[in-house]
């Protein structure tokens, strides 16, 4: 059971951390695929993320953890095959992984544990390494991008300082390096997030944990994530560099009993209050991107939770903490982890009061949920304990934030759906395959995927595929398109950000509907072209 620790008391958590890696060969030229996460590697610009085009690009994604773990490796691989873990990410619009892992899970002769031979075949005797190796080059195919969190400095727990005996300093920084040059010629793993939750230990004015701009060498969380990111991106100067914030900036929890007055303490990793004034200096600035974590009242109580203007004190909370630095231009924000079980009423207020203040559309806050996983003790997952059948109350709160990815939907490679080819609106120039597939159904609706191929020569801009549902069947929401529904025919027509369809590329279009799965929909048509 993964378990959160917060600033103030002994609770729980559940990330994880990097350790020695042996290099091995990868083939891992492709580019990530137009879409909610662009072409080419990530920078910045202000307070958003870029692409290599210097578009603007939202990671929307989740948390998959268990390489942090005792298991080494993702978690339920045992439950079901790899692929359909990211497959199914991809169509419910998730376009980013955050992959939390730990110094054990990469050292040299480390050994995955509880992967089920019978469904995962291909998986059996590989390396921890061996294995996000195989789920970076496949998510690349979906226009999935990966962000790697250094979790623990070992799988045993984590620590409130960037290092520990076993992991010193010079340890971890090899390690991220080893890391970087690994997959130094693969866009698909877009950065690094340095160290997972740094927070306070000890009591104020004695504490010895992470401080942000006390200047002491051994405890500035700041200044040791500047040696950090310098180091990586002289190896590697494409990645983003993820700072997270700290729990109190003085690096001591706050004490009650001193008749002091203290300083305002947020959650691990959570407090960038003074990153305006003591900002991460890197050599190249267009690559820092802060992040914050958030949880609900059921993870912990803190105080603002009994402020009887609930939940609308919530953003000036979030301004002091971390919000300040979007919305003042500063650097993106990046909320690392966010999750709650959505058990408690006032947990599903705040998760749509954070929603709403990250926004919506491409210039919304990035941010990946806590988590995919159903095993997490505080939060549970997007998927239940069979690690497939969604969460609808969660996944409908996320879904209008999302932006989905936009990729090639089987293991072949990636494929952009943007044009260079020329243009052409002409039905007779046109011609396509398709496939429906049923992803989950319960009584009174269902949620499905339809997958159109571009077979013809020309490029297809803007897209607008359609397709029929019986009578009765009432869309509720779609993602990697505009998608709307006039009686019983559908029409999802290629979305700002990528309104293409190029020669040989495919688009997937994932929409939930009220109403009978069966018959499933038909009739599907490109730009009024009959698909086969």
């Amino acid at each position: 059971m993964q378990v959160r620790r917060l600033w103030a008391a002994v609770a729980a958590s559940s990330m994880a951390v990097v350790g020695a890696v042996a290099v091995i060969g990868l083939n891992s030229t492709a580019e990530a695929a137009v879409g909610g996460t662009g072409t080419g590697y990530l920078s910045t610009r202000g307070n958003q993320i870029i692409d290599a085009g210097g578009n603007p690009v939202r990671l929307t994604g989740l948390n998959w953890f268990g390489m942090e773990t005792d298991n080494k490796t993702f978690h339920g691989l045992w439950a079901r095959p790899w692929r359909d873990h990211i497959d199914q990410m991809a169509s419910l619009g998730y376009n980013t992984l955050r992959v939390p892992f730990s110094e054990d899970a990469l050292k040299p002769g480390a050994t995955a544990n509880s992967v089920d031979g019978y469904t995962n075949p291909d998986l059996q005797g590989l390396t921890p390494l061996q294995i996000l190796d195989k789920v970076v080059a496949y998510a690349g195919t979906k226009g999935m991008r990966i962000l790697l969190d250094r979790h623990r400095p070992t799988s045993a727990g984590q620590s409130a300082l960037w290092y520990v005996s076993a992991t010193p300093e010079a340890t971890w920084i090899s390690n991220w390096r080893s890391l970087a040059q690994h997959y130094a010629n693969n866009p698909t793993v877009v950065g690094a997030d340095l160290h997972n939750e740094p927070h306070a230990d000890g009591t104020d004015p004695n504490g010895t944990g992470s401080c942000w701009g006390c200047g002491d060498v051994n405890r500035d969380w700041r200044l040791a994530a500047e040696r950090a990111g310098n180091a990586i991106l002289e190896v590697n100067p494409n990645w983003l560099i993820v700072v997270e914030g700290v729990s109190c900036t003085s690096g001591g929890n706050a004490n009650a009993w001193d008749n002091i007055p203290d300083e305002p303490c947020g959650w691990w990793g959570g407090n960038l209050s003074k990153a305006g004034q003591f900002p991460v200096r890197l050599n190249k600035p267009n690559k820092l991107v802060y992040s914050a974590h958030e949880y609900g009242n059921s993870v912990y109580h803190q105080a603002w939770f009994d402020d009887p203007a609930f939940p609308n004190n919530l953003p000036a909370i979030w301004d002091g903490f971390w919000g300040y630095l979007e919305k003042q231009n500063i650097a993106p924000v990046l909320v690392g982890e966010f999750g709650s079980t959505l058990q408690s009423p006032q947990d599903v207020l705040w998760l749509k009061k954070l929603m709403e203040y990250m926004g919506t559309g491409v210039t919304g806050m990035d941010f990946t949920y806590w988590s995919w996983n159903p095993n997490s003790g505080d939060t549970g997952g997007i998927v239940a304990d069979d690690w497939k059948t969604v969460n609808q109350q969660k996944q409908s709160i996320l879904q209008p934030y999302l932006i989905p990815p936009v990729g090639q939907t089987g293991p072949t490679g990636s494929t952009s759906a943007s044009a260079s080819a020329s243009t052409s609106s002409n039905p007779g120039t046109v011609s396509c395959t398709a496939t429906v597939r049923i992803d989950n159904a319960w009584q009174g609706g269902y949620q499905a995927t339809i997958t159109v191929k571009n077979t013809g020569s020309t490029t297809v801009s803007p897209f607008v595929i359609t397709w029929g549902v019986p009578s009765g069947v009432v869309l509720q929401s779609g993602w990697n398109a505009t998608v709307a529904q006039s009686g019983t025919t559908i029409t999802a027509t290629g979305p700002s950000w990528a309104p293409s369809l190029a020669p040989g590329a495919s688009v997937s279009i994932g929409f939930t509907a009220n109403g009978p799965s069966t018959p499933p929909p038909s009739n599907i048509k490109l730009n009024g072209v009959a698909c086969t």
